[in-house]
């Protein structure tokens, strides 16, 4: 068995496909990454991918344990971690026993080591761990599901070391896009999306070799707050914040669609993940959450990507790129009375886009800090420390404290980081 296929592109950049009797050749992005081959055709199993989930006891880890579980014969989770949910890790392990745990919060670390004693795991703890564990030899592809900063060095290590990575953390990107795919192309090392909208532009650009692109348009559900005008959002509580309409998230992600800043973010993670300049990322209402994003191409054609709004879905196909895997997940009925809509988002009401778009176009260290602030804003919230329109005021306050650095390096990024966590917390007193 043997070919060579064009399977898509960004911008010229061409992805190329070749296959001999015993590897798979993936050129991709300028990166070229190879997997064996089991003997049989396409349609047969690749071979058993070894999987590291960094962020395991979360919503994208959970579902995510799901299809490996579903796919035994396609993948094994070789690395669990967690940060301080030691129980469900204990069980994840016990129950997937993984090569390697880690356990971020060195308190827990007693009982989960004991926990596990009787089993052939290694357990590890603290910050620096997480790092060394991304960087060991004993897993193809890393599932980056750590929420929010903390995801940036671990997964900085695996593509240092020319893994493959799953990116369902979009902070990565917002905080270091630059270095990050710099690093990414100088390592070889494919990053596949995993988020919905932009696996949906993944997905789309499969198969369009030398087709340039116009823009790219992400769908967003509006969230649970839909209409709704400052006079309701001013007296919203966390439980009501934290009820999507559509997708099952946790928690920070489900507050960042209730203000919309998680579309900002979505929108900052496609510029590096895509190569594009600012103005080829739009972001529309749509509530059905049915697309889940789109190319319009130079000519003015439109690919979308559809289907229900279930997360397992992207997670399976980035694990299992470029192959796709039969699963039973329910399909979308267009015999149903559905209707499919559009709208402009509500920047007046919402300016946490606003505010991610400023920071789209300024660049520099600028979405380093709004992520930050962000963090710190929605961390506050939940905790029932600021309302739900404090959080916009305290971002924006942050982002015309904190210096603006241009070109930033890896360090300039972690020194704005602190700082806008310093500011922003000075405003609330956490």
């Amino acid at each position: 068995m043997s070919g060579e296929y064009a399977i898509g592109n960004y911008r010229n950049q061409i992805s190329l496909l070749t296959i001999d009797n015993s590897q798979l050749t993936i050129v991709h992005n300028f990166i070229t990454f190879k997997l064996p081959l089991q003997s049989g055709n396409m349609s047969d199993n690749l071979y058993k991918k070894r999987v590291a989930i960094f962020g395991s006891t979360g919503s994208v880890g959970r579902q995510a344990l799901e299809v490996i579980k579903s796919n035994p014969d396609k993948f094994s989770a070789e690395i669990l971690t967690a940060q301080t949910n030691d129980d469900l890790l204990i069980k994840q392990a016990l129950a997937f026993l993984p090569d390697m745990v880690v356990i971020g919060d060195e308190k827990k670390y007693p009982k989960v080591k004991e926990a596990l004693s009787a089993q052939p795991i290694k357990v590890f703890t603290g910050e620096q761990a997480l790092q060394d564990v991304a960087g060991m030899d004993n897993y193809d592809i890393m599932l980056a599901a750590i929420v929010g900063f903390a995801g940036l060095m671990p997964t900085l290590r695996a593509i240092e070391t020319g893994k493959a990575i799953a990116l369902a953390n979009k902070e990565t990107l917002v905080v270091a896009g630059d270095i990050v795919m710099r690093k990414a192309v100088e390592n070889r090392a494919p990053v596949i999306p995993v988020d919905s909208e932009h696996s949906a532009i993944f997905q789309c650009l499969v198969g369009e070799t030398r087709s340039r692109i116009e823009k790219i348009v992400l769908t967003a559900s509006g969230g649970p707050f839909l209409g709704k005008k400052p006079n309701f959002l001013v007296n919203v509580k966390r439980d009501h914040a934290l009820q999507h309409p559509n997708w099952n998230m946790g928690a920070k992600i489900s507050i960042d669609s209730a203000t919309l800043m998680n579309k900002g973010l979505e929108m900052i993670e496609a510029k590096w993940l895509f190569n594009l300049t600012p103005d080829q990322v739009q972001v529309i209402i749509h509530p059905q959450s049915i697309i889940h994003s789109m190319i319009q191409f130079e000519d003015g054609s439109i690919k979308a990507q559809m289907g229900l709004p279930d997360m397992k879905l992207p997670i399976q196909y980035a694990l299992a790129f470029p192959q796709r895997i039969a699963n039973d997940l329910p399909r979308y009925d267009f015999k149903k009375p559905d209707k499919l809509t559009f709208e402009e988002p509500d920047l007046r009401t919402f300016r946490n886009l606003t505010l991610a778009t400023e920071a789209l176009f300024k660049g520099g260290n600028l979405p380093c800090v709004l992520n930050a602030a962000n963090e710190i804003a929605v961390y506050a919230f939940l905790k029932n420390r600021i309302g739900f329109l404090d959080m916009t005021d305290l971002i924006e306050r942050t982002m015309q404290h904190v210096k603006f650095i241009e070109q930033p390096t890896l360090e300039d990024y972690f020194d704005s980081d602190g700082e806008a966590r310093n500011f922003a917390a000075s405003l609330i007193k956490l």
